[in-house]
């Protein structure tokens, strides 16, 4: 279980918050966004547009919506790289900060990740205390897997992801300004409609199920992976800040509810068989332990391709850190924190996504259906 984290407590009232209402002249509260344009971004934008003037900081990637008005900056400089002066009217106009931006590309440099995820939730507690203003940072639920040394070794990546998070979570509570942190686990797609703004881990791994393309799973049989609907995530983050939340750690995550690794595969086998796939065989379950020790090394100089050795490498670090400590607590469905999530909505959020996946490629899974009937059409 992950360690115990005290209970997230509330301001005395939700008009304590400058967020919680309306400013005397009729102006909606300014809401200063970072990683607007990210997955958790987007839908956090759909959230909160309605409620909020909402301000995105951006660098490089505009957002081009016009619910937003976006500014250029850079969380790695100095006052995001704005004048003094701009600076000074930014903290005059901001109410509240929510800083959902981070370096997710476990690719990159470990500590270039780490600088990056801390450097950044330093920068924005900076401007929140100028502000005095509530910051929320959204941290993810696996800051409960503490990277051991091996983890840093055989997993660079991941392991300087959870270390940065867990720094920037220490960060917030040490700032002496009004802080709440959110624990998001993974994020999956829209449970109504399915869709995701971008390709991650998750959605990449949907795609490699329905394919046939996962002979082996790292995991066990029992093994659970905690993953929540965009939707819930944000109606979550959402209910905290028009509650007036200032303080408390609340874990945006499926608990006890999580769907099994079993589970997963199924619903991918089902939707390949919709789409007139022939049903992927499921994945051999075999412990992460035994990837890296015995797998892998095996397989060394083989003919196996190296977009297939990727891909295990890939699940083995997914895993390493998706199912370690599990199940977690979980504070959806609590006061002014979304709602608690079911078993039962999570698969079908799950289905969704799969089909939502299938749509989008279905170029793809028309050149598979080709693939898989070419044999049958040759014998006759």
């Amino acid at each position: 279980m992950p360690r115990h984290i005290p209970r997230p407590t509330a301001l005395p009232t939700a008009a304590a918050s400058p967020v919680a209402r309306t400013a005397p002249d009729g102006r909606r509260p300014t809401l200063l966004l970072t990683g607007g344009s990210g997955v958790l971004g987007r839908a956090l934008i759909d959230e909160l547009a309605a409620d909020f003037d909402l301000l995105c900081l951006r660098r490089n990637t505009p957002l081009h919506d016009p619910r937003v008005r976006e500014l250029n900056g850079d969380l790695l400089a100095p006052r995001l790289g704005l004048s003094p002066l701009a600076w000074h009217e930014l903290a005059l106009e901001v109410d509240v900060v929510l800083h959902s931006a981070a370096e997710t590309n476990w690719r990159r440099p470990p500590e270039e990740i780490v600088r990056t995820n801390t450097l950044g939730a330093d920068t924005m507690l900076d401007l929140a205390a100028r502000a005095d203003a509530p910051m929320y940072l959204v941290s993810t639920a696996f800051v409960a897997n503490t990277p051991t040394e091996e983890d840093h070794r055989r997993f660079p990546g991941a392991a300087a992801y959870l270390t940065s998070k867990i720094r920037a979570e220490q960060l917030v509570r040490d700032a002496g300004v009004p802080g709440v942190i959110v624990r998001p686990s993974v994020v999956m797609g829209d449970s109504v409609t399915g869709r995701i703004a971008g390709q991650q881990g998750l959605t990449k791994s949907i795609g490699s199920l329905i394919l046939g393309q996962v002979p082996v799973l790292p995991g066990a049989p029992e093994a659970r992976i905690d993953m929540v609907p965009q939707d819930y995530v944000c109606r979550a983050v959402g209910d905290l800040i028009r509650g007036g939340v200032g303080s408390g750690e609340y874990w945006l995550t499926a608990g006890k509810e999580a769907v099994e690794l079993r589970e997963l595969a199924e619903v991918c086998a089902d939707v390949a068989v919709r789409h007139g796939l022939p049903r992927p065989q499921r994945p051999r379950l075999i412990p992460v332990e035994a990837v890296h020790r015995l797998l892998l090394p095996m397989l060394e100089g083989t003919a196996l391709p190296a977009s297939l050795r990727r891909r295990l490498e890939h699940y083995a670090e997914l895993l390493l850190v998706f199912q370690r400590e599990l199940p977690f607590d979980s504070s959806l469905g609590e006061p002014d924190c979304g709602t608690r999530l079911t078993n039962a909505a999570i698969r079908a959020g799950l289905e969704r996504n799969a089909e939502c996946w299938a749509e989008e490629h279905s170029g793809l899974l028309a050149r598979h259906r080709a693939a898989a009937a070419a044999p049958a059409e040759v014998a006759s």
